[in-house]
């Protein structure tokens, strides 16, 4: 089972896709924009929208998804094993944060081991959990704007 998740820049979900282990990433990636629960503002010409995805996206799909959903790609290119890595960059990562999102999710037992034989009712758990991730960041904003 493989969960593709579209998170935004601090690594709050949302959009949660379910799919077998042998679909690739890239196949993926329109089904989960598309799952967004929120309408998505229009992108103004001076400030675009970016979408920043690792090396599994670096297909003629995956860019042509990412291009045809009206965003700027940060994609990680694919390196051959015999290059060696490029040297630091001047700016921090940005495509790793979803890996946050996924590791709060796996906190919870039943997403972690899936015992549920319905890819709907996983995929229903994992968009519960989503929420549960909302709740609690604005549980933990209300104190701030209170003061």
């Amino acid at each position: 089972m493989k969960r593709s998740l579209l998170v935004e820049g601090h690594g709050r979900p949302l959009a949660a896709v379910v799919a077998a282990a042998n679909v690739p990433d890239d196949r993926l990636l329109k089904v989960t924009i598309e799952a967004m629960v929120l309408e998505r503002a229009e992108s103004e010409p001076d400030w675009p929208q970016h979408l920043a995805l690792d090396a599994g996206f670096d297909t003629p799909t995956g860019w042509e998804t990412t291009i045809d959903a009206n965003y700027y790609p940060h994609i990680a290119p694919r390196r051959p094993e015999d290059r060696p890595p490029p040297p630091d960059p001047p700016y921090p990562a940005r495509r790793w944060v979803v890996e946050r999102a996924q590791s709060w999710l796996v906190t919870w037992r039943a997403i972690l081991v899936r015992w549920e034989r319905k890819a709907e009712n996983y995929l229903g758990l994992i968009e519960l959990a989503c929420a549960l991730l909302w709740g609690r960041y604005y549980l933990t904003l209300a104190p701030r704007r209170r003061s």
